[in-house]
C-alpha cells in the first residue's frame, strides 16, 4: 500500500491577522488586556488558523510575514503598496505578539527582509512540493499564480471556514488562462491594490484576450501590427512600465529562506500554549484548545 503524502499548509500570516483584525475593529472590539495591549487580531488568527487546520488536515505547517515595507519591489517602483495608509495603533502591537503565539504552537515563523510574505511562500512551496501536498491559506490572488499539480491554493472568504480552493483546473475554468500567465496579466492591466498602473487602458477583459491569442507578453510585443491601432499605441506608449509591472507581479520563488520539514511536523505542547495565552490574557482560551484538540494531538 503506497504510503500517504504529508500535507504541508503554508499561511500568509499577514492576510489572516489584518482579517483578524478588522472583523471586530469595525465595532470598537480590541481586547484590550490589563497590561493595555490589543489582543483582538490575536484571538481571531487562532481561530482562522484552526479552522483551517481542522479543515484541511495538514500534517506540516509553517507561517510567512512581511518584515517591514520595504522591499526589492518598492526600490524597483517607489511607489509600490504607497496608496496603502499606516497600521492602526491598536495592531501595530499585535504583530509582533502574534508570532510569539504562533511560536508557542511550535509553529515557525519565515519571513525576510527586503521579500514579501508571497516571495517566501513561493520559495517554500517550490521546496517542499516534491514531499509533501502543499496549501497555501491567504486572502490575496496573486498567489494563484503558483498554481501547479503539486501546489493548491485556499482563499479565505467572509467569515469562519468559509473557502475557494483553487487548483490549476478551477483557475483555468475561470480565467481561461493558465495560474502562470496571470503574472503577464497584472503586468497588462496593473495592480490598484498594489500601486502600480501595468498599460494605462488596458483592463482585464482586454488583457485576458490578448494572452488567450498571444500566450504571453512576449507573444504580444511580436505581434503589434496584429493589434488594433488602439491596444498597440497603448502598449507602445506604456512599454516601460509594461516590463517593471511583470516583475512587480512575479512572485519570486528563489529566496533564501527555508523551512525544516521536521519542525513544521503539526505538533502542540498544551502547557506551553496556555503559557503564553494566558500571559496575554486571551479569552475563552480553554475552550478554544479544546476544540484543537480534537483536531491536532496535544
Amino acid at each position: 500500500m503506497e504510503k500517504q503524502k504529508p500535507v504541508f499548509m503554508l499561511v500568509d500570516g499577514m492576510a489572516l491577522l489584518f482579517r483578524a483584525f478588522y472583523a471586530t475593529a469595525v465595532t470598537g472590539q480590541f481586547m484590550i488586556n490589563s497590561k493595555g495591549i490589543p489582543t483582538n487580531g490575536i484571538h481571531g488568527f487562532i481561530k482562522h488558523l484552526f479552522t483551517a487546520v481542522a479543515a484541511f488536515n495538514p500534517t506540516h505547517l509553517a507561517i510567512c510575514w512581511d518584515m517591514g515595507s520595504k522591499t526589492f519591489r518598492t526600490e524597483l517602483f517607489a511607489d509600490y503598496k504607497g496608496n496603502r495608509g499606516e497600521a492602526p495603533p491598536e495592531l501595530i502591537p499585535q504583530f509582533e505578539l502574534i508570532k510569539e503565539v504562533t511560536a508557542s504552537f511550535n509553529i515557525p515563523n519565515i519571513g525576510l527582509e527586503g521579500f514579501e510574505a508571497d516571495d517566501c511562500i513561493g520559495t517554500i512551496a517550490n521546496q517542499v512540493k516534491t514531499e509533501a501536498a502543499v496549501l497555501i491559506l491567504t486572502g490575496d490572488q496573486d498567489i494563484l499564480q503558483l498554481l501547479d499539480d503539486h501546489i493548491s491554493v485556499i482563499l479565505l472568504k467572509k467569515g469562519y471556514g468559509n473557502y475557494h480552493v483553487h487548483t490549476p483546473d478551477t483557475f483555468k475554468e475561470e480565467k481561461g488562462i493558465s495560474p502562470r500567465q496571470m503574472i503577464d496579466l497584472k503586468a497588462l492591466m496593473g495592480d490598484t491594490s498594489d500601486n502600480y498602473p501595468g498599460v494605462r487602458g488596458i483592463g482585464e477583459k482586454t488583457a485576458l484576450k490578448l494572452l488567450k491569442e498571444f500566450e504571453h507578453i512576449d507573444g504580444i510585443l511580436a505581434n503589434l501590427e496584429k493589434l488594433s491601432k488602439s491596444h498597440k499605441t497603448k502598449i507602445q506608449q506604456d512599454l516601460d512600465m509594461l516590463h517593471l509591472s511583470r516583475r512587480l507581479a512575479e512572485i519570486r520563488i528563489d529566496v533564501p529562506v527555508s523551512c525544516c520539514f521536521e519542525e513544521a511536523c503539526l505538533k502542540i505542547e498544551k502547557e506551553k500554549v496556555l503559557n503564553k495565552l494566558h500571559e496575554l490574557e486571551l479569552r475563552g482560551v480553554d475552550r478554544l484548545l479544546s476544540a484543537y484538540e480534537k483536531v491536532v494531538p496535544i
